[in-house]
């Protein structure tokens, strides 16, 4: 990488646009400072309802038909304000928030395999290659550099200088070494205290951090032991790291500290303390984990994360953690598949 590192310098971003396709109901939300991460709200709270992510899952899957009038059955989680008036703004909030899924194929060529479900928001892929660092591979949901979920100008120079932002937001990559990393939303839990003179990055900075300066899992979670993680803002979220000797681990914050589980999938529930059972109960996540052991290829991968895609899937990828190639597909559109390499010269 050192040729390209004479010739920039510094990181390279911007080089392709994701379009969009669909999403949930509901407006996207403000955008973070400079320096923050993503600031959504993990309880996706309106006015009259307050549920958690979790609340909003268990609710939704015991929706059911009851007959032909029709009739439908539901059994609510959560709380609400019973003496609140519902907007249109309320009746139309988000429903399935940051409901993603990863996973990591061992084997000979191992993969690392993500669903981003968000708003409909355009995504770009960077290709950054530090003089500090190794060079990665990644991709960022616009929204965050931009304020706004509408198609950028790249001929507006000023649009150009917030998309070059994009390098520090990061949502999943790959870097040189085999190193992947990715990040999915998790209901709140009890994070430690703040560490008195510890560094604090957002929960997608660390991400960056991470792609630029570990090469095996274990070197990534010392990095993380290093920083207090900022979520004021954002959801709480955890994380899967992948490497290319085959490791893989789960890492979230719970009980006042940082947990280190060894699993090859992750989704949207808390995982600490889970037994194998629990997990396989959750139906994305057992989608993943029965399929794994069959899959091979990337296209086996492709096909994993077809199966467990929603309506609000915004990219599905495929990262090879031999060369780093990362496959792109947008919006659920399986037959065009973007092939994209570690360094683009």
């Amino acid at each position: 990488m050192e040729d390209l590192r004479r010739t920039t310098g510094a990181a390279l971003a911007a080089v392709l646009l994701l379009a969009g396709c669909s999403s949930p109901a509901g407006g996207a939300p403000a955008p973070p400072a400079a320096s923050a991460s993503p600031a959504v709200s993990a309880a996706a709270r309106g006015s009259a309802l307050d549920q958690t992510a979790a609340d909003m899952r268990r609710t939704v899957q015991s929706l059911r038909r009851v007959d032909d009038l029709p009739m439908y059955e539901m059994t609510f989680h959560g709380s609400y304000d019973r003496e609140a008036s519902l907007s249109e703004e309320d009746l139309a909030g988000r429903a399935d928030g940051w409901a993603c899924s990863l996973f990591h194929l061992a084997g000979e060529r191992p993969l690392f395999g993500r669903n981003f479900d968000w708003d409909p928001n355009p995504a770009m892929v960077v290709h950054a290659d530090p003089p500090d660092g190794y060079a990665s591979v990644s991709i960022a949901d616009l929204f965050y550099v931009l304020g706004s979920n509408a198609e950028p100008d790249p001929a507006d120079p000023r649009t150009r200088r917030r998309l070059a932002h994009a390098v520090l937001t990061p949502f999943d990559g790959v870097n040189e070494k085999g190193l992947a990393i990715g990040m999915a939303a998790v209901p709140d839990g009890e994070l430690p205290s703040r560490t008195p003179g510890r560094p604090s990055v957002g929960s997608v900075r660390i991400i960056r951090v991470m792609l630029d300066k570990a090469a095996t899992v274990d070197e990534a979670v010392a990095i993380m032991r290093r920083y207090d993680i900022d979520f004021t803002g954002s959801p709480q979220i955890h994380y899967l790291l992948a490497d290319a000797t085959g490791k893989s681990a789960v890492v979230e914050f719970s009980g006042g500290r940082l947990n280190v589980i060894e699993d090859r999938v992750l989704t949207n529930f808390a995982m600490t303390g889970t037994t194998r059972e629990r997990r396989m109960a959750d139906t994305r996540y057992g989608e993943l984990a029965r399929g794994l052991p069959a899959a091979k290829t990337w296209r086996d991968g492709m096909d994993l994360l077809q199966r467990v895609a929603q309506g609000h899937t915004r990219w599905s990828v495929v990262y090879d953690l031999t060369d780093a190639t990362a496959r792109v597909v947008t919006g659920k559109r399986w037959e065009r598949v973007h092939t994209i390499p570690l360094v683009r010269r």
